[in-house]
């Protein structure tokens, strides 16, 4: 190899070596190992309350709502009085003192007063009419003398009153069957109506018991995230040091694997050059005894060809020298370099590395000790959070839902008792106008069953007379009853009419909400918090944010209260541990890879060489024997002899030489062929070893400088990817519980179906079972005036007369 080679191949390996490391070092900078973080691996949760299922709604109570409903919207055509319920809820007495307020109310209730009129004239008139009937059918006028003209259109009159009457009868039983499914459905949703309200009250107060459970709850999962920082803080040389050590390890273990291969191939040669020794001490040996062999021969050989008898033997020249076998190649200088390296123990440099960088997660541990103990203490900050959530205002909602079960549960059995007496009462009305239709079934029945159409009515049956009495009954017990009955439906009609349409239907609508907004009665109900500050919000919007079970946060508009982004504030809870962690400054211990003597033994193998050329010439003479060629040139002079002695011999020696020949070709050429192989190898491998070193001290010289430096920007970096993964925890714990807190804590769907409930138990229950009974009642009696009138008239046609009368 000449200089110009020489110091070309310096050039590359100077070139290489240098992208070597600037690889390493974009890797240190641009590649870091990121640790696996499991900040998003902790679930966070809250528990949420079970509310008990209410009944509902009451179907049978509906089923004559539409009739109802529509006979009250004619009655009170007007819409909501917003303004004039506003003006009596400031002061009430106006309703009794103001003229001006009277004259509104009377206005806007004049449908009701029209009908409160038509039935007080019903009151009075019925029975004043029954007793004026009564004592004119007692004088025998107004059809009470027992007398029957006898005309042509007798029957055809009797017919028409007949059904007139059997329709009207049909008319009241429809009404009174409606009344009895009214009274059933009223009595139902009485019953149940406490149960609903009592469900809705304890799911009212089950939900606000759980809303500082909910609110805890969330802040108790910082125990969570400070159970997980605090391990990890603890483990922090384990942690930090074991990323540290990864990416030292990225560059460290590729030098240490050279330094193994390079290890292993010395220990190869070192073997390799004592085999080949070996050899060449027992090719020699064999060598020498050949050697002896044909010396032997030689001698024979002379003393044979100097006789006198052996003709033609002074001119023959017999070469029997074997090829030298003494020749080895100078490998003084390339096995002191060798053992040098062996000397070295490269392996004892490996376990040094694997030491060192092993070493790193204690040495970490050690020097992060302070900084751990000052980052759990910061963490305590956050255990601290539930202090600064204030839930008092709650406590006001809790005392107002036990006060208002404590007076439901004293009204309870009044009610209860009450609703026996008016279920009685309900099926007292409802027996009698049974009676009414009974009676006139009866009267209907019985009549034509023993009527004869061409009998004297004198001679009438007494089942035709049973019958015309029995209408006359129902026509009594109308008179006597029908008013009594006005009396409840007026009541009941006022009562139940006025909830309808000024509560009931605006309350469906949506307008009683927005009203109730209006009178601002959240301010007079007092929610504070513990500071003093009251909670506003809007009912309304209450109810309709409620009915998309939204939390009470946003309904209640709570962040005028708390202000959740200072509480929740990322940096508040991380500054302090980011300024600990960025006073963590620490290095590892120097650490050298290899000596400069190491280095230096390792140059000079590299620069030492081995030639084998004389040992190659010497093996190539060796192969080149051919003691044949003398042994074909003493049989040929054998031949020529004349003495059979001499001639005997020269054969004997030739057959001595061919058999050293033999002997030759079956020891020493295949010794000569592994002797090849071997330098052949051997030469391989130290070439191969050559460029192993180069390599080792290319990088080792690059590990080495990165050790030197981009340790300690490595211990920055983790350090930061560390603190970032713990700040991760926080800040994973930090949304949720803002998520939670603003979206899952208090979703008030129970409070607005509590509203429902009431309304349905209210309004879709009572108020409509109660308008069908007084509007089923009012029906039947309103018919009892064309069943008197028609009774009494087709009564005559049945009961028998005192007078007779000849139809012509």
């Amino acid at each position: 190899m000449g200089p110009c080679e020489r110091t070309s191949g310096r050039r590359w390996r100077c070139i290489a070596a240098l992208a070597v490391l600037l690889v390493q070092l974009s890797q240190a900078q641009t590649n870091p190992l990121q640790a696996s973080c499991s900040a998003d691996s902790i679930q966070y949760g809250i528990v949420y309350p079970h509310y008990d299922d209410t009944t509902g709604k009451n179907p049978t109570a509906a089923f004559i709502s539409a009739p109802v409903q529509s006979f009250l919207h004619t009655v009170q055509p007007k819409p909501f009085p917003k303004d004039l319920i506003q003006e009596v809820y400031q002061d009430v007495q106006k309703i009794t003192s103001d003229q001006a307020v009277i004259r509104k109310v009377l206005q806007y209730e004049i449908g009701f007063l029209v009908c409160a009129a038509i039935g007080i004239l019903y009151i009075v008139l019925m029975p004043i009419v029954g007793f004026f009937l009564a004592c004119c059918r007692c004088c025998g006028n107004c059809g009470g003398s027992m007398y029957q003209e006898q005309t042509a259109a007798i029957q055809c009159r009797r017919r028409t009153l007949y059904w007139s009457v059997f329709v009207t009868t049909a008319i009241i039983l429809a009404g009174n069957i409606c009344m009895y499914r009214s009274n059933q459905a009223l009595k139902q949703s009485v019953e149940n109506g406490f149960q609903d309200v009592n469900l809705t009250l304890g799911n009212v107060e089950t939900f606000v018991a759980a809303l500082p459970k909910q609110a805890n709850g969330v802040l108790d999962e910082s125990r969570k995230v400070i159970g997980a920082v605090t391990e990890n803080i603890d483990a922090v040389g384990p942690q930090l040091g074991s990323a540290i050590q990864a990416r030292i390890r990225e560059t460290v273990d590729p030098t240490l694997e050279s330094v193994g291969q390079v290890d292993r191939e010395t220990k190869n040669i070192d073997q390799q050059v004592k085999d080949l020794n070996s050899m060449l001490t027992m090719l020699e040996d064999n060598m020498l005894d050949h050697q002896t062999g044909v010396d032997a021969v030689k001698n024979d050989l002379n003393a044979i060809l100097s006789k006198p008898e052996c003709d033609r033997c002074s001119n023959i020249n017999v070469d029997l020298t074997l090829p030298d076998s003494k020749n080895k190649p100078s490998m003084s200088q390339f096995q002191s370099a060798l053992d040098k390296i062996i000397e070295i123990n490269l392996t004892s440099i490996i376990t040094e590395a694997d030491n060192h960088v092993n070493g790193i997660p204690e040495t970490v541990t050690a020097e992060t000790h302070n900084v751990a103990e000052m980052t759990k203490t910061e963490l305590e900050l956050i255990s601290d959070l539930s202090g600064q959530i204030d839930l008092s205002f709650l406590s006001s909602l809790d005392d107002m839902l036990n006060q208002a079960s404590r007076e439901l549960d004293k009204a309870t059995p009044l009610v209860e008792k009450a609703e026996q007496i008016r279920w009685k009462v309900s099926i007292a009305v409802c027996c009698v106008v049974l009676l009414v239709v009974v009676c006139n079934i009866l009267g209907l029945f019985l009549g034509p069953v023993g009527l004869q159409h061409s009998e004297d009515p004198t001679k009438r049956s007494r089942t035709a007379d049973c019958g015309g009495t029995f209408l006359m009954m129902s026509a009594g017990i109308s008179f006597l009853f029908s008013w009594l009955f006005m009396i409840i439906v007026l009541i009941l009609f006022i009562l139940g009419g006025n909830v309808y349409t000024v509560l009931c239907q605006p309350w469906s609508e949506g307008q009683l909400l927005e009203f109730v907004d209006s009178l601002d009665l959240v301010s007079q109900l007092g929610l504070t918090t513990a500071s003093g500050d009251k909670i506003q919000f809007n009912i309304s919007g209450v109810y309709s944010d409620c009915q998309r079970n939204q939390s009470l946060w946003w309904t209640l508009r709570l962040d005028r209260v708390v202000d959740l982004e200072t509480v929740l504030n990322i940096s508040k809870y991380t500054s302090g541990i980011e300024e600990e962690f960025g006073k963590l400054d620490f290095s590892l211990s120097d650490f050298t890879l290899m000596t400069p003597t190491n280095k230096q033994e390792l140059n000079k193998i590299s620069a030492e060489s081995v030639d084998f050329s004389a040992v190659r010439q010497q093996t190539s003479n060796i192969n080149a024997l051919n003691l044949n060629s003398t042994a074909n040139q003493l049989e040929q002079l054998a031949d020529d002899q004349a003495n059979g002695q001499i001639k005997t011999e020269i054969l004997a020696q030739a057959d001595q030489i061919r058999q050293i020949q033999s002997n030759i070709e079956m020891t020493i050429f295949p010794l000569l062929e592994r002797l090849k192989s071997a330098m052949t190898g051997l030469e391989t491998t130290i070439n191969g070893l050559n460029g192993s070193v180069a390599d080792l001290l290319r990088n080792v010289d690059a590990t080495q400088t990165f050790l030197n430096t981009q340790t300690s920007p490595i211990v920055k970096t983790e350090s930061q990817e560390f603190l970032k993964c713990q700040i991760g925890y926080i800040v994973a714990y930090l949304n949720w519980a803002r998520l939670a807190i603003t979206e899952q804590v208090g979703q008030c769907g129970p409070v607005a179906n509590a509203v429902d409930s009431v309304e349905t138990v209210l309004c879709s229950n009572l108020t409509q079972s109660l308008n069908a009974f007084w509007f089923s009642l009012g029906w039947c009696t309103v018919f009892f005036i064309p069943s008197i009138i028609l009774t009494i008239k087709l009564a005559k046609y049945y009961r028998r007369m005192k007078y007779s009368d000849v139809h012509e």
